[in-house]
């Protein structure tokens, strides 16, 4: 474990270090920060002053070393538009993307499994063609569509009349396929402090309301996936020969499917969709930019619109050290379900 640990360490610095160098490699073509920050009347001389009080005049390398020594304890610099330490700015937005990841991971889970699991019980079943048609649509459709079709249903509302509304059946049928909307489809609202810069919307009724629609749309790009994955992994466990085994010994089939065949269905789920769900993260950047939610990844498209290179530095590296993170956490925990796989890759 404690070599498996070191190892995980080292690629963590090694993926922090490519993340800098490749973050600090695109800045010039990313604008010129000082004219974000004075505007365009401060005359050249002031600009030239400010950019060499910066050390943007520096080459790179001088840059990029002052920057990792500093980074070496903690400190990544100022934002350039905020005048802030950019860990306090990104711990700011951190939580809001965080809930939002929360929440549309709650999501998919809660509905891949047993979609996927009954898509592999009963493959022939018109439910289960069903969800495998949805889920190649859904696998096709791009979030911010999925996010705008959100808000037109369910935020602002669709008013429908295909049905002669003058008829009872006609009426009832057209409020069947309008939506009033209402929902709220635009930042966090009011969210609840608990400490420091920390604010959930877990904890309130009208919290949640603000977060169904950008988590139900960010959902969308995971579930399909993790509904097929899931439906394959079962089909394949359900052929094996245990499981022909067990049946022919007289267990019920409720058992074999959740107790036996389940579990050894969750071991390569838990290894993609893990990996996965730490993708969440990147693609946050386009359902908080549809739902204006005060997250990272709007923070992040803020700073490339006003050039704020150290803010978008600390923002890459923090979201690298969230997949890293979540990859060790999954080999964690595969470890732990299965036994006879060693942390250290050394057979069991």
């Amino acid at each position: 474990m404690i070599a498996f640990l070191i190892k995980r360490l080292f690629h963590a610095l090694l993926v922090m270090f490519v993340i800098s160098v490749i973050a600090f490699a695109i800045q010039d073509n990313l604008g010129d920060p000082i004219q974000q920050m004075v505007g365009q009347s401060v005359p050249e001389s002031e600009r030239e002053a400010l950019r060499e009080e910066l050390g943007l005049n520096d080459p790179f390398l001088v840059q990029y070393l002052r920057f990792a020594v500093n980074a070496a304890h903690f400190d990544f610099g100022y934002s350039y538009v905020f005048n802030q330490p950019t860990t306090e700015v990104v711990l700011r937005h951190l939580p809001a993307t965080l809930e939002l990841v929360a929440a549309s991971t709650f999501l998919i889970i809660a509905l891949s499994v047993p979609i996927g699991v009954y898509s592999a019980i009963k493959p022939r079943a018109w439910l289960s063609r069903f969800f495998m048609g949805v889920s190649i649509v859904g696998i096709s459709i791009p979030v911010f569509l999925t996010a705008i079709v959100l808000i037109q249903l369910f935020a602002i509302g669709v008013s429908w009349s295909p049905f002669p509304s003058d008829t009872g059946w006609g009426a009832w049928l057209n409020d069947l396929v309008s939506t009033e909307g209402g929902m709220p489809a635009y930042g966090r609202g009011d969210p609840v402090p608990v400490f420091g810069t920390w604010e959930t919307n877990f904890a309130s009724l009208k919290g949640l309301t603000y977060l169904v629609l950008p988590a139900v749309s960010l959902a969308s790009i995971m579930l399909p996936l993790f509904i097929r994955l899931i439906r394959a992994e079962m089909l394949e466990v359900l052929q094996s020969d245990y499981v022909k085994f067990a049946r022919a010994k007289g267990i019920s089939p409720r058992r074999i499917y959740f107790l036996h065949a389940l579990k050894n269905t969750m071991l390569p789920v838990i290894t993609v969709g893990g990996v996965q769900i730490g993708t969440l993260v990147a693609y946050t950047i386009l359902t908080e930019t549809v739902f204006q939610w005060p997250g990272m990844g709007l923070m992040f498209l803020d700073a490339i619109e006003r050039s704020d290179i150290p803010l978008i530095v600390t923002y890459l590296m923090i979201v690298g050290l969230i997949f890293v993170i979540t990859n060790t956490l999954v080999d964690l925990i595969y470890g732990l379900i299965n036994p006879t796989v060693k942390l250290t890759g050394k057979p069991a």
